[in-house]
């Protein structure tokens, strides 16, 4: 999960890669017998830790993974400096012998196992192999292996990937950059629809328990920032109605499946007229595709030009795929979905940039749509 560059805050590049020497252990996906699809198998029994956020000195740990890392590549000298912290830690990692950059992701603790982050990156393989999506490549280790995990008394996935050039489509032309958003999510939505996936690939899921309910993988809302009494009891009635929608809306396979749940502009990659290049997959999993345009207004969804994006948005979608106008309907409970879930994700993210920028104003403005959205006049 990555801040949107609207609102001012560290944005995280393509990447990174996972090899294996001087005692740090690399991990292949296993042939078959692995969990369930969907499932979870992180690592801890409480994926709503955010180690990243804690203090103490953690962000100096995690750098010196990242540079036991970049040794276990071969590069020892290379220059690794921090250009993001939000679900993870992410690196850009410049080899002064050879003049390579790549991206390095070190890993949050208790997120994601191995088996899923092996998960992730094939889908990362056949989207660009089968669907002609340009994505990351992976930079293996000399053994060939994909994930290392850098030991001691936290133990760190790291992943490697290649360093894409390209930035985000310019601010001045967003209408644009969401119609070529849309156009590429739509092409990521039906290759995940008749993709048969190896054995062993888990991702989590983005459903109502896991994102608001009984899970709560980012964390609680009810305990985000500034949650006065009025606010509690207003954005408890959106929950209420966001469970009851999202249960009539269903779960069918036309509207339900892997998708990549964080796909905003600052993920896509642009350089010149070539094709976009799809970044940071960390989130991907089970969802439903109405999610991905959810995820693409991140932190801007009360901004006035967001009808204009959605129409965009789904514009593009269209020259890919269909959408029936009953799903378009629903546009704006996935929208308030995304955003309950962004405020218990500040809640618990304080070490991210964009969280400590927004903080309680976020649930105040949270509580402004929740009353347009409720009374039915949003959308």
């Amino acid at each position: 999960m990555r801040a949107h560059a609207l609102p001012a805050g560290g944005s995280a590049p393509v990447g990174a890669h996972d090899g294996d020497r001087s005692g740090v252990r690399a991990c292949d996906l296993p042939a078959g017998g692995g969990p369930p699809v969907g499932a979870y198998d992180g690592d801890r029994s409480d994926v709503r830790v955010h180690d990243l956020s804690g203090g103490g000195g953690v962000l100096v740990r995690v750098h010196e993974a990242a540079r036991a890392a970049a040794r276990a590549h071969g590069l020892p000298g290379a220059e690794i400096t921090l250009i993001n912290v939000s679900e993870n830690a992410t690196y850009r990692v410049d080899d002064p012998v050879t003049g390579v950059r790549s991206i390095l992701r070190v890993h949050r603790l208790g997120y994601h196992a191995t088996p899923a982050i092996l998960s992730e990156l094939a889908w990362l393989d056949a989207l660009r192999e089968e669907a002609g999506v340009r994505t990351p490549r992976v930079i293996p280790a000399p053994d060939g292996s994909r994930v290392l995990t850098v030991p001691g008394a936290e133990p760190r996935h790291c992943v490697m990937f290649e360093f894409l050039p390209g930035a985000e489509p310019p601010e001045d032309r967003l209408a644009a950059g969401f119609e070529r958003l849309g156009a590429v999510t739509a092409r990521m939505h039906r290759h995940a629809r008749h993709w048969s996936r190896p054995a062993g690939f888990t991702r989590f899921h983005w459903d109502y328990e896991a994102a608001l309910g009984a899970e709560s993988r980012w964390g609680r809302w009810q305990e985000g920032l500034g949650m006065e009494a009025d606010a509690l009891a207003l954005l408890r009635r959106l929950d209420e109605e966001l469970r009851e929608r999202l249960h009539r809306f269903g779960r069918d396979p036309h509207r339900y499946g892997l998708i990549h749940a964080d796909l905003r502009l600052a993920n896509l990659l642009v350089a010149g007229d070539e094709p976009p290049s799809v970044i940071d997959f960390d989130d991907c999993g089970f969802g439903w595709h109405l999610y991905d345009l959810a995820a693409a207004l991140s932190f801007i969804e009360d901004r006035p030009q967001v009808p204009e994006l959605v129409d965009s948005w789904l514009r593009g979608y269209r020259l890919v795929m269909d959408l029936p106008v009953e799903d378009e309907a629903e546009i704006w409970t996935f929208i308030m979905f995304r955003r309950l879930l962004l405020v218990a994700w500040i809640g618990t993210h304080t070490g991210a940039d964009i969280a400590a920028e927004l903080g309680a104003g976020y649930t105040a403005g949270t509580c402004d749509l929740a009353e347009r959205y409720l009374s039915g006049t949003l959308g």
